[in-house]
């Protein structure tokens, strides 16, 4: 029922009356008192619906129409409102009012004839269809506006708003209206309805009408008052809603709102939709040359556009778009004007930069100027209508040109005035700059390295500091040094090559001594251009540091004259010259295939080699391409970590020839790991043709130390890499070089330096060619180096040009970018020479090991330097060998006029005299000389040639068989390639390095020119007495057995000289250790007491080897043993100390015989710096002194245990015993250090390198940490190029296992840890485990299902044993193979395939004891396997069918057995087999090719 009645109620409607003084112009004035604005306003508020104009002086036909209807009543129509109570009501609005007659100006006749007063208070009007009424507009032409009909005809009134006009009324009296109202009041009192009296016109009001209305009321029954205007639309609902809630009684009582008060309120909305409305069209319009019609139907739906045109109505919205509009071009013409501006000083440089042209011109004469110049119209535009701010050019954004009427602007004007005075002071500034230069360069003050503090008061003045600023004549100054530094430098490292006699006297190394750098000082000291580096000590010393690093190791690269080095022109004159076969070679597709590819071995111990393998592939694209300086190289990289003496860790295989090796060590057993190794490779070789591993370029690099159990501390082993270092001539990489980070042991710039080192060494290795051996000799009669000074004054390109352009020069065969063949009548024949063209430092490093028949030697009559390179490398020149001296002059009157040149000429002379070589000068200015100018010198040589070449015979023969010094003492080459690498007697020797050596049948037949040597070496008187003491030498080289065998006889006549080729081929001094000779009659090697007395000597079971320098090698490596317990003296047990002994003895007998004399002994002019040759011991101060005292006190306390050092004779130098000390190594084998953990290194966790049983549970099979880490890299890093194989941050690696230790809801999302953090976290996990995932008893059962050649066996076998698995060990497994399965389907995009991915977790997985060289040979097998459960997870995991393999390759196992079918015969035992916790080393597969004296030792 109550439902019911709340549904019935209707909306309440109220008719109200407006009511107020109406009649003629007399009566009310000349305007009514509001009441049509009132009713307006209120039922159509919007303002674009408000009209001011509501005339009543009407026609009479418009009287008459249906609007007016012959009423002088209006029908203003139906309003819904809302009240304060939130009831919504309706109220019909009517109007009472009086129509003028337009032509009588009377009221109109009507059917109601009363007077206004009893009209207007009629409670009951009635009008048959009358229309509501909108504007006047609307009388006449209502079909054009809505026609809605009063409602029924007529209309019951509810209540009247009396209304007083309070504004000033033009000729209306105030009190008149007053009296008309109160008669009009009294009218409507009678009605007995509410009136509520309103104040229209407000906004015009006068205080004392306003206050005679509110007496007026009050006087009234105290009527309602409401002050109001229309036009401000100010209260004007307040006064309906107020009559309303009066008629109404049940509704509240109205809270009036003063007049002030509320149009506050208005103004305030007015302003907040105005600001609302501005910030919408500053949004939408940002072009100053849109519309309004097109802007406002883009606002249209804006409510900042409808609230604000519903209160200030659309013309006021127009007004502020046009306002915008205005600012908008307005601000364009400014930035226009701004960059115009801008311009024009750019225009007056452009166009008027002369200041002689424009000095005394005014802007208005300028501007004339500007018009003649031929770029004018290319910096301005001339606009036919003008001001160019008012035409259309203002929207002209491409033409950036600059109205030229902009010129007669007062900003223009400035602008050329700022201009003129610009170019005024940089005139003025220019003469300042200039003069202090002079300054600078006239004053004896500024000397090189002279702060500018210490120069200031010397040439500054006044005007300097006027018209110049601090930075400028810093600016010059400091330029000024540089030019002066540069010339001092490069005056002083002509005077280091004027010294060259003295740096190659002292012997210098990679680290020389503080004791020589102090000669090198005081000899250089008096010279000017040594004191003229006074202030930059430092870098003198970084020069004199270089010059000594090229006087080492001499290459074109640390030439001082690079890039203009004169091997680097020979090789392009050659080249340019010649095209050799190998060019010819390049050209085709099919060309040499390791063009472009670097064979690169790493060498270490302990995974130190595998690890950096692993960190530079990272570094490398998905096929192993490397890119060095923009080119694509192929990397092929060989760790090694075992015996290199075994095939499967060679340094060369048939299919791998090495350019390069990097020697890693982190240890004292590490370092002398890789010096046995080296050593041991050099001596595999040294009887070979292809010997080239002597020559091999070495990097020696101190990692990143783990696990540091023997005290060592870094500066030991840097100390020790060092001297390393220096003895095997190679590059030290230590910790301090920048960019090595904790986590990485070399980075990606040091690679690259090291890779195009051993490109250049690639490139250069014909340079330095080996030795010739005597049968190469065949081709080539005499062998000729040609020498020429880097730096002279004279282009190699005429010096060389008569040998070049001679119809006889052909191109080397030896391939060698440095050397050509000539073809010379000398004498009765022609001879074949090959000529060497080299620079001196080249020549220095083949001056001992290579056979020369003779040099020639240019110098530069006119440098110091040139002469003196040339007196140094003559010193260590065999006196037998023939010299021709060459002078360059720049002809007659150069020598006549020039001291110099006449000093340099006579000094010449003078040194060829001395040496009974050639002389001669060749003036540059005509360089045309022909090759017939050396006729005399060639045929010195042929007489020689024979005592030449049996001298360098003899001399490389002898070395071969002395292992403690040299047997001449020869001088030292003065190159890191001429050092003997003479190696120890080791348990491992390559077998197949074995020599055997029978009576008639073994050597191999001599040719006819080698016959013809061995004649010619037998008619030699001389030489007899060499060759007998050299079979003596052989005979006494055989290794003593441990028990009495028939004695070994050998016959060797002077005629076979193989075994001499062998020895001296390429270059190298062979030692009789790397031969064994053995009786022709075989040997059985259970004779022995070891399997390897079959090849050396019996060692005792302590014994501790040393490669120490010696004084009298100069540069060799000696091998010293300690044998710690007291051996026999019985005959067959003789020690090693009287073996060396007694060959050191016989060859000092020989060479008091033989022994050849230098020039220097033979020319006074020659050795002045010999006094310094024998003054200094070895090794360096820097690494002697800090230690010397510590060593010496251990040394008197005796030798005990492992520390023990070698009791050296009493007069030893304790220097030299404090480096064998430091190098020493031990053969024991090192046990096998444990597995460095990331997480457990600070801190003792109950998560990580605990079982995996106590991580899992039944319910969660999958350890949280894996879970986590695997969800998050399947999240964010599938794409990561790389994953898994580049290495994560190791101390974020540990942050994140030591936060997860203490909390295992760690978010991984929210710590922000990278995606290689995640996954090297996640694999150290793995690898902390007391046992690996996959268990060593499954790993046998695995190994043997792979040795199944049908491959769907072998993978259901496979299966088989993973089904055996332990349960927690095969979910985990499960759960991680597939992750990786999906990684490699992403391997476009990760570039992480199956193979990639199992390379980087089979070791983590399966950890094998890497300790047993069998387990490394095996690991090609364990990483198949897990490969194999990669890309068959589905397969093994997921009973899915069994997938075709990607592709058939090599590296594949389906490939492997398919490519090379003869292994799938290869016997069962031949398969390595798995290790066992730990397990059996695998067997090799290489093994059943080794010899048995080989397999012997590896099973010991």
């Amino acid at each position: 029922m109550m439902m019911a009645r709340k549904q019935d109620v209707r909306i309440p409607t109220y008719n109200i009356s407006v009511v107020g003084l109406s009649g003629t112009e007399k009566e009310k004035g000349q305007c009514g008192i509001g009441k049509s604005c009132l009713c307006n306003r209120f039922v159509r508020p919007s303002a674009d619906e408000f009209h001011l104009d509501h005339t009543s002086v009407l026609s009479t036909s418009d009287f008459g129409g249906r609007v007016v209807n012959n009423d002088h009543f209006l029908y203003w129509g139906e309003v819904s409102r809302s009240l304060e109570d939130c009831v919504e009501c309706k109220m019909h609005v009517v109007e009472q009012t009086e129509f003028i007659d337009d032509q009588t100006f009377q009221p109109h006749r009507s059917t109601a004839l009363q007077p206004y007063i009893k009209r207007a208070a009629a409670t009951k009007l009635a009008s048959a269809e009358k229309l509501m009424y909108f504007c006047t507009d609307q009388l006449g032409l209502e079909q054009d506006f809505e026609q809605k009909q009063m409602p029924d005809g007529k209309l019951l009134i509810d209540g009247f708003l009396l209304g007083i006009d309070v504004s000033r009324g033009m000729n209306r009296n105030f009190d008149d209206q007053l009296k008309f109202v109160s008669n009009l009041y009294n009218q409507l009192a009678k009605t007995k309805k509410p009136i509520v009296v309103v104040l229209t016109k407000c906004d015009e009001g006068v205080e004392r009408y306003i206050r005679d209305a509110h007496t007026f009321a009050l006087s009234k029954k105290n009527l309602q008052v409401v002050e109001t205007s229309a036009r401000s639309n100010v209260n004007v609902d307040l006064a309906f809603s107020t009559l309303v809630q009066l008629i109404d009684k049940s509704r509240g009582k109205t809270k009036i709102i003063p007049y002030f008060e509320a149009l506050k309120q208005q103004s305030q909305q007015i302003a907040t939709a105005k600001d609302k409305y501005e910030w919408l069209v500053s949004r939408i319009v940002k072009n100053h040359n849109e519309n309004w019609l097109s802007v406002s139907r883009k606002m249209q739906a804006s409510p900042e556009y409808q609230d604000y045109v519903y209160l200030e109505g659309t013309q006021k919205a127009k007004k502020l778009f046009l306002q915008h509009i205005h600012r908008l071009k307005h601000e364009h013409i400014e930035r226009r004007r701004k960059l115009y501006l801008a311009a024009l000083p750019l225009a007056f440089e452009a166009l008027i930069p002369n200041l002689d042209e424009i000095d005394h011109l005014s802007c208005i004469k300028a501007k004339k100027l500007l018009e003649t110049k031929p770029e004018f119209l290319k910096w301005f535009v001339v606009l036919e209508e003008t001001p160019w701010d008012a035409t259309s050019h203002i929207d002209n954004i491409e033409n950036e040109r600059i109205p030229f009427d902009l010129m007669d602007t007062v900003p223009a004007e400035q602008l050329y005035e700022a201009h003129l005075e610009k170019l005024r002071n940089e005139r003025k500034r220019a003469e300042m700059r200039r003069a202090f230069k002079e300054n600078l360069e006239t004053s004896p003050f500024i000397t090189p390295g002279k702060p500018w503090e210490e120069a200031r008061s010397f040439i500054m003045n006044e005007d300097f500091y006027q018209w110049l600023e601090e930075s400028v004549y810093l600016d010059i100054y400091g330029k000024h040094q540089k030019q002066i530094i540069d010339k001092a430098k490069e005056e002083f490292q002509e005077l280091l090559l004027e010294y060259s006699e003295l740096f190659y006297e002292l012997e210098l190394d990679a680290k020389p001594s503080k004791e020589k750098m102090g000669v090198i000082q005081d000899v250089l000291g008096e010279e000017q251009r040594f004191k003229a580096l006074q202030k930059l000590q430092a870098e003198r010393d970084a020069l004199i540091l270089k010059h000594i690093h090229f006087v080492y190791h001499p290459t074109k690269e640390t030439c001082p004259s690079c890039p203009a080095c004169v091997d680097a022109k020979i090789e392009h004159l050659i080249s340019s010259r010649f095209i050799r076969p190998s060019d010819r070679n390049q050209k085709n597709s099919l060309s040499d295939p390791n063009i472009d590819r670097i064979n690169l071995v790493i060498l270490g111990k302990d995974g130190l080699a595998r690890e950096l393998a692993n960190e530079i592939r990272a570094l490398c694209t998905n096929d192993d391409k490397y890119v060095i300086d923009g080119k694509m190289y192929e990397l092929s990289l060989r760790p090694i970590e075992g015996n290199v003496r075994l095939p499967v860790n060679s340094f060369q295989t048939p299919t791998f020839q090495p350019h390069g090796c990097l020697c890693l060590y982190n240890s004292k057993e590490s370092l002398s790991y890789v010096v046995e190794s080296i050593e041991k490779s050099r001596e595999s070789t040294l009887g070979r043709r292809d010997n080239h591993l002597v020559h091999l370029p070495l990097t020696l690099i101190l990692v990143n130390k783990r696990g540091d159990t023997s005290g060592e501390t870094l500066h030991s082993l840097i100390q020790q890499g060092q001297q390393i270092a220096s003895k095997l001539q190679c590059v030290f990489l230590d910790p301090a070089s920048a960019g090595i980070g904790y986590g990485r042991n070399i980075n990606e710039k040091q690679i690259s330096q090291v890779l195009k080192g051993l490109l250049d060494s690639k490139r250069n290795l014909n340079l330095v060619s080996s030795t010739a051996s005597i049968k190469d000799l065949a081709d080539v009669d005499l062998r000729i180096v040609m020498c020429l000074m880097c730096g002279d004054p004279f282009s190699a390109d005429d010096i060389l040009f008569p040998v070049l352009q001679s119809q006889t020069c052909k191109s080397s065969h030896c391939g060698s970018n440095n050397s050509v063949l000539l073809e010379l009548p000398i004498g009765l024949h022609k001879k074949r020479i090959e000529l060497s063209l080299l620079s001196y430092h080249s020549s220095f490093s083949i001056r001992k090991s290579r056979l020369v028949h003779g040099y020639i030697v240019f110098y530069s009559a006119k440098r110091k330097a040139s002469l003196a390179m040339l007196r140094a490398f003559l010193c260590e020149v065999q006196d037998i060998i023939p010299i021709q001296l060459v002078a360059l002059t720049d002809g007659a009157i150069d020598v006549l006029d020039n001291d110099l040149s006449r000093e340099q000429l006579t000094e010449g002379e003078e040194i060829a005299q001395e040496i009974d070589g050639k002389f001669t000068s060749i003036p540059c200015s005509q360089p045309q000389h022909k090759l017939e100018i050396f006729h005399p010198f060639f045929k010195d040589v042929v007489d020689k040639k024979n005592i030449i070449e049996a001298t360098h015979m003899y001399d490389n023969a002898a070395e071969a068989c002395s292992t403690t010094e040299e047997v001449f003492n020869s001088p030292r080459a003065g190159s890191p390639l001429c050092n003997s690498n003479l190696q120890d007697s080791e348990e491992d020797i390559e077998p197949t390095s074995y020599t055997l050596f029978r009576e008639d049948t073994s050597l191999p037949s001599l040719s006819k020119d080698h016959s013809k040597l061995s004649m010619e070496l037998e008619g030699n008187d001389g030489l007899s007495f060499i060759m007998s003491n050299f079979e003596s030498k052989l005979n006494n080289k055989v290794p003593p057995p441990v028990k009495p065998k028939p004695p070994v006889h050998f016959e060797i006549t002077k005629g076979d000289l193989s075994y001499l080729d062998q020895g001296h081929r390429d270059g190298q001094r062979k030692s009789v250790s790397s031969s064994t000779w053995l009786p022709p009659d075989g040997f059985d090697p259970s004779d022995y007491a070891e399997p390897m007395d079959a090849v050396v000597k019996p060692r005792n079971e302590e014994e501790n080897i040393y490669s120490v320098p010696h004084d009298s090698t100069q540069g060799k490596i000696i091998t010293i043993r300690n044998i710690n317990k007291a051996q026999s003296n019985g005959s067959g047990n003789g020690s090693d100390s009287e073996m060396d002994t007694s060959s050191l003895e016989r060859g000092r007998k020989v060479s008091i015989v033989s022994k050849p004399v230098l020039y220097r002994t033979r020319c006074s002019r020659l050795g002045r710096f010999a006094s310094y040759r024998t003054s200094f011991t070895v090794g360096s101060d820097d690494e002697l002194g800090p230690i010397r005292k510590k060593e010496e006190d251990q040394a008197s306390q005796g030798y005990k245990g492992d520390s023990a050092v070698i009791p050296y004779e009493t007069d030893e130098d304790p220097r030299r015993r404090n480096i064998l000390r430091s190098l020493r190594r031990n053969t024991k084998k090192p046990k096998p250090k444990p597995r460095p953990s990331i997480t457990k290194a600070t801190w003792e966790s109950n998560y990580f390198g605990v079982p995996l049983t106590t991580v899992v549970t039944p319910e969660k099979p999958i350890p949280v940490f894996i879970e986590r880490c695997i969800e998050y890299i399947e999240a964010t890093g599938l794409s990561t190029e790389g994953i898994y194989r580049v290495s994560g941050n190791k101390s974020e690696m540990e942050s994140l296992q030591r936060q997860f230790d203490q909390d295992h809801n760690l978010d991984l999302a929210e710590k922000d840890f990278t995606v290689n953090t995640v996954a090297g976290a996640m694999k150290s996990f793995f690898s902390e485990l007391p046992d690996p995932l996959v268990p060593y008893n499954m790993q046998i059962d695995l190994v043997e299902a792979h040795k199944i050649n049908d491959r769907e066996q072998k993978l259901h076998a496979l299966k088989e044993v993973l089904k055996r698995f332990p349960k927690e060990n095969h979910e985990v497994f499960k759960y991680v193979i597939s992750h990786l399965n999906k990684v490699s389907h992403n391997n476009k995009v990760n570039l992480m395939t199956s193979e990639n991915l199992s390379i980087c977790f089979w070791p983590t997985l399966m950890r094998p004891d890497f300790s047993t060289m069998d387990a490394l040979t095996a690991t090609r097998t364990y990483q198949t396997i897990i490969e194999l459960f990669i890309q068959q997870c589905p397969f093994f995991f997921h009973n899915r069918p069994i997938s075709e393999p990607p592709g058939a390759t090599p590296s594949s196992p389906s490939a492997l057995a398919s490519t090379l079918p003869f292994l799938t015969s290869t016997p069962v035992t031949s398969q390595p087999s798995p290790p066992q916790s730990p397990p059996p080393t695998p067997q090799s597969p290489m093994q059943p090719l080794l010899p048995s004296q080989l397999q012997a030792e590896h099973t010991l």
